[in-house]
């Protein structure tokens, strides 16, 4: 069974930096691309990255972009997300998802989330 799993969120000051892991586990299917949300207190859940593994073509959104960069370890089913400079703006709950599937047939999964906290 595929599971996907978030690590490494905490509390950083303002102007900090924290990088999230995402594993895939539990499958022998291929990743065919990763991504991350986000979701802060009372509002809706927001696009931060996505990541093609095939292509290797990464969108970022706008409010993080020149501040948090995804990268990858396919070896180890393994996609991070380093964020820099961090804003009281950046603290949710985020959130990963991986592709995960066959030539024919992939679907989306999603991790249960990690908090980031980012203190002013």
């Amino acid at each position: 069974q595929v599971h996907v799993e978030e690590s490494g969120g905490g509390l950083v000051q303002t102007g900090g930096s924290l990088r999230l892991s995402c594993e895939v586990s539990g499958t022998t299917l291929q990743t065919y691309g990763m991504g991350w949300f986000r979701q802060a207190p009372g509002k809706e859940r927001e696009f931060v990255a996505r990541h093609n593994w095939s292509s290797d073509i990464i969108y970022t959104a706008d409010s993080v972009e020149g501040r948090f960069t995804v990268s990858s370890d396919t070896a180890k089913n393994t996609e991070y997300l380093q964020m820099n400079s961090l804003r009281p703006e950046d603290a949710a709950v985020y959130y990963c998802y991986a592709i995960v599937g066959d030539s024919t047939t992939q679907r989306q999964y999603w991790g249960q989330g990690t908090q980031v906290s980012v203190t002013s």
